[in-house]
């Protein structure tokens, strides 16, 4: 039979009583290990009597060595490690009972949901305190039914970086959100307004803990942000956030009985489509043409849900769900590519009969559109047609362009 993990054996017993002798006979042993190859001639010489010695010394050392070990079981189940010594990142959490008990189709489409975003000026080391500063938050109230029917967003008054980690705090913020760390022109928010009014957005009921969705990637950052904000306020608000992959799934499920794959609805959630639409992000990130926004952020899963799922459960798109530019696709252009001098690249195309194809199939136009915050100078126009949004001067020189060619053809 093999020896247990931590028990010692009557010969290994006898190993450690003979080694004193063997290394001052000069013999190379620095443990048991080493000395085993010498003892094994004395150990078979020992009689019957003196092994059995041995076997009892053995039996009583492994039952003293058990009942340590109980005991240091059951201190450590009285006195856990906190929860903020730990290191592993929470999962997760499950949907909500309200979730999972949709009674038919206008359960789902009437139910509501909060998507929600915060972003931070950069993410510091783990043995800092402030692991994230806030700087930018961003909620949408959302059904199928509805659409998007309200819309939360402020800018943040964040702490002080860390001594020495200013510069690392800015460049972060520099290549995603370009939200200045100080002097910034616009009114910043403090933390205790910004929870006050979340929770009045939200409106939960008494004694209820109110639920918001993110991206299964972004909780962490915003949900050790909520708890900072709140440990200094004094604000309880306990929320919960839960993952919108989740959601996407047993939305799915509920009409199919069938599940996508995690990682295709995370392709979907990650579509780039609205990137540059109107009323998408908020007034100072479109206005200096910054994609990096965290209203954006919420709105594009609100689309993405809207497109994906609401002619599923036979909701009619509108404004609401939508950007208007892009729930028009009656017109009918040619395909256009135009390769640019930096090595980016821009496609416009519009399908009148594809109206559905791009959400279901975004890897085809992203392969041409960079689509993630690293690259936010990237030129992108709508899919059905040429954008008449505010864009790079490249967009507007091609839009003068078609303008002046239509001109002279009249």
């Amino acid at each position: 039979m093999a020896q247990r993990k931590g028990s010692r054996s009557p010969y290994c017993l006898f190993v450690c009583d003979q080694l004193p002798e063997l290394q001052r006979r000069g013999l190379p042993v620095t443990g048991v290990v080493d000395a085993v190859p010498y003892c094994s001639e004395a150990w078979a010489l020992l009689t019957k009597e003196e092994k059995m010695a041995y076997a009892e010394k053995a039996r009583k050392w492994n039952v003293k060595k058990r009942s340590q070990k109980t005991a240091e079981q059951m201190r450590n189940l009285a006195h856990p490690v906190p929860a903020h010594l730990t290191t592993k990142v929470p999962s997760a959490t499950s949907l909500p009972d309200a979730s999972m008990s949709w009674k038919n189709d206008q359960a789902v489409v009437t139910d509501i949901f909060y998507f929600l975003n915060i972003y931070s000026h950069g993410k510091l080391p783990s043995h800092c305190e402030q692991r994230f500063l806030p700087c930018e938050i961003g909620c949408v109230k959302y059904s199928l039914q509805d659409g998007i029917m309200a819309d939360f967003h402020h800018f943040i008054d964040p702490e002080v970086p860390p001594r020495g980690f200013r510069y690392h705090c800015q460049a972060a913020s520099d290549a995603t959100h370009k939200i200045p760390i100080s002097g910034f022109h616009l009114l910043r928010t403090c933390y205790a307004v910004v929870l006050r009014e979340l929770l009045e957005f939200v409106q939960p009921a008494r004694g209820v803990r109110p639920y918001f969705y993110c991206r299964s990637n972004d909780r962490f950052r915003i949900n050790w942000c909520l708890h900072r904000m709140a440990s200094l306020t004094g604000i309880e608000s306990h929320p919960e956030l839960l993952a919108v992959e989740d959601l996407v799934i047993e939305l799915y499920h509920k009409k199919y009985q069938k599940e996508p794959s995690k990682n295709w609805v995370c392709r979907e959630l990650d579509a780039f489509l609205w990137d540059f639409s109107s009323n998408t992000r908020c007034k100072w990130h479109e206005e200096n043409d910054i994609l990096c926004c965290a209203l954006a952020s919420c709105k594009k899963i609100a689309y993405c849900i809207s497109k994906s799922l609401a002619n599923v459960y036979g909701v009619s798109l509108t404004a609401a769900h939508l950007p208007l530019q892009d729930s028009d696709c009656g017109k009918s252009t040619n395909t256009k590519m135009v390769v640019l001098a930096a090595g980016r690249f821009q496609k416009m195309k519009a399908e009148g009969s594809g109206c559905d194809r791009h959400f279901t199939s975004p890897s085809q136009d992203q392969e041409f559109v960079p689509s993630n915050c690293d690259s936010p100078c990237g030129v992108k126009t709508s899919l059905y047609g040429i954008s008449t949004m505010r864009g790079r001067g490249i967009t507007r020189l091609l839009k003068s362009a078609s303008d002046l060619s239509k001109s002279v053809s009249n």
